[in-house]
């Protein structure tokens, strides 16, 4: 479903079709009507500054805490994927953006660092917590950058939701190696546990 939405968006954003028009007039009503000292710090969620360190402090605690390399290679192989895919694409359709000079703008790359970035590190540390909330802290912050990007008039809105139906593709083709071997770990470790307490 995400790479379909993402082909239909793609190709209105590159044929100039009604939905492309229709992103730039709510493009156009969105802009400034938050203040820049609110959107800016969300939009900067998504910057290599504050996204990639989440996602390699996670990588780090589950070599360390679990030897779960194929799980951490798949989150870096995620992340990796985010210039592979979006500069091309940039380039590609070379989109001018709604506020800055140039064109680029689709997909939105601050987007999908923060999806994959905070997405990845949710996918990777919930097998070690006992509550659910690395996943909706995750989504959160992945919403957050999108809207962040969008009021400051960095990208267009489709710049963003084009990122998200990209990278959630990109996420489920990966979640299975990270799903089966959060599984399996935490299988183990509830059959070792009973054991001790059975033991």
């Amino acid at each position: 479903m995400c790479g379909l939405l993402f082909a239909l968006i793609t190709w209105q954003v590159a044929a100039h079709g009604p939905l492309r028009a229709a992103d730039e007039r709510l493009g156009r009503s969105l802009f400034h009507d938050v203040p820049a000292a609110v959107a800016e710090p969300l939009a900067d969620l998504g910057s290599m500054l504050v996204a990639p360190p989440v996602l390699a402090l996670a990588v780090v605690f589950v070599v360390w805490r679990g030897r779960e390399w194929r799980r951490a290679g798949a989150a870096v192989l995620a992340m990796a994927a985010v210039p592979a895919l979006v500069a091309p694409l940039k380039l590609l359709i070379a989109r001018p953006g709604p506020l800055e000079p140039g064109t680029g703008w689709y997909p939105s790359g601050h987007t999908a660092t923060a999806m994959v970035a905070y997405a990845g590190a949710a996918l990777l540390v919930s097998p070690y917590t006992r509550r659910r909330w690395p996943v909706p802290v995750a989504v959160v912050l992945t919403v957050a950058t999108g809207i962040g990007l969008v009021l400051r008039g960095y990208h267009w809105p489709l710049d963003v939701v084009g990122s998200w139906c990209l990278f959630g593709a990109v996420l489920v083709v990966l979640c299975s190696p990270w799903s089966g071997s959060a599984g399996v770990s935490s299988s183990g470790r509830r059959r070792s546990s009973s054991r001790t307490r059975t033991g």
